[in-house]
């Protein structure tokens, strides 16, 4: 994951982050590697840009809404963006070692 931190609170973000699930993967989305890059700028703007584990996914709307009230509700965050990106597509080297294990990759 790419940290560009300019306000200070990637570190909380990326925390918030790690409570948003795919409903039907028990793993959450950072371990999953499904966030590439967490970007803040001085003026409160934060940006994730993330993927999901297949372009049709059925609950992309529903991550995507979680994702950006998650960041909204990091202190300093005025203005919350999440761009989504399927370059370079998701696959399961992306994930965590923890990720792996509890999905029985390894």
């Amino acid at each position: 994951m790419i940290v560009l931190d300019k306000l200070g609170v990637a570190d909380q973000i990326k925390e918030a982050l790690e409570s948003v699930f795919d409903p039907e993967i028990p793993v959450n989305i950072v371990e999953l590697g499904l966030v590439y890059e967490i970007i803040t700028k001085e003026d409160g703007t934060a940006k994730v840009i993330m993927t999901l584990t297949a372009p049709n996914c059925p609950v992309a709307d529903g991550i995507i809404n979680e994702v950006q009230e998650k960041i909204e509700s990091v202190d300093k965050v005025e203005n919350a963006l999440v761009e989504l990106t399927f370059d370079p597509a998701w696959d399961r080297s992306m994930m965590s070692d923890e990720a792996r294990l509890e999905l029985g990759f390894m």
